[in-house]
């Protein structure tokens, strides 16, 4: 019986033209481009924000390519640190024989 109700639901759902999400309506809250559009919009955001604070203090302002610069060294920082935790810890794990 129960492989009868599992062998029409799949013919079922062979048999609906559309997928699963078209069948209870569900769509994506937001696109992909608007997700792009937004971050978009957060980083201009963020760098007039900084840029406001620098002006105050007389400081230039901060291009979109000096926010990427910053970015990249941040991130080649916590790639190097990383790196010297893996090595410590697998130090660690040679000394006590893991």
């Amino acid at each position: 019986m129960i492989g009868f109700i599992v062998l029409v639901l799949v013919l079922l759902a062979r048999a609906y033209p559309g997928s699963g999400a078209d069948l209870v309506d569900w769509r994506p809250t937001r696109s992909y481009e608007d997700e792009a559009r937004l971050e978009t919009d957060d980083i201009e955001q963020m760098i007039e924000a900084q840029n406001a604070m620098r002006r105050r203090r007389g400081e230039r302002d901060l291009t979109r390519a000096d926010a990427s610069r910053m970015a990249r060294e941040d991130q080649a920082i916590r790639e190097r640190q990383r790196s010297s935790y893996d090595d410590r810890l697998d130090e660690l794990e040679d000394e006590l024989g893991v």
